[in-house]
């Protein structure tokens, strides 16, 4: 696949993935089957937070691999993901709080989603210094 295709296709499934993300926090999901309350000890409602959130800087790391070319750009450029990650989480929890009366915004799920975003950059900061090495 070609540099320009990739960088394409990672665009594509990033704004997917955000729609899927939203989708996920402002359904309303009444048929639902019970899940277990914890994964242990950690609220499952917690892990699915972490779960979602921990894409984010990977897809951006991709939609946006030509800004990393150099070790300190590409730092610059995970920590701005890191930053819009924190925004576009922040606003599910504020948007789910304010825009409907079937969820509520949990600060511990923005600590869930900020864990996650955390290890999302920290996982494409040591992608990128493999990359760079080669």
């Amino acid at each position: 696949m070609s540099p320009r295709n990739r960088l394409l296709a990672a665009r594509i499934l990033s704004v997917l993935y955000l729609a899927a993300v939203i989708w996920l926090c402002f359904g309303q999901f009444d048929s639902v089957p019970d899940v277990p309350r914890s994964l242990w000890g950690i609220p499952m409602d917690k892990v699915v937070h972490f779960l979602m959130f921990l894409p984010f800087p990977v897809l951006a790391y991709f939609a946006f691999d030509r800004y990393a070319e150099k070790f300190l750009p590409s730092v610059l450029c995970a920590m701005a993901a890191f930053v819009a990650g924190l925004l576009f989480a922040a606003g599910t929890e504020v948007g789910q709080a304010r825009l409907t009366t079937y969820r509520s915004g949990d600060p511990l799920d923005f600590r869930a989603d900020l864990l996650a975003m955390a290890a999302g950059t920290l996982i494409v900061i040591l992608l990128n210094l493999r990359k760079l090495r080669k």
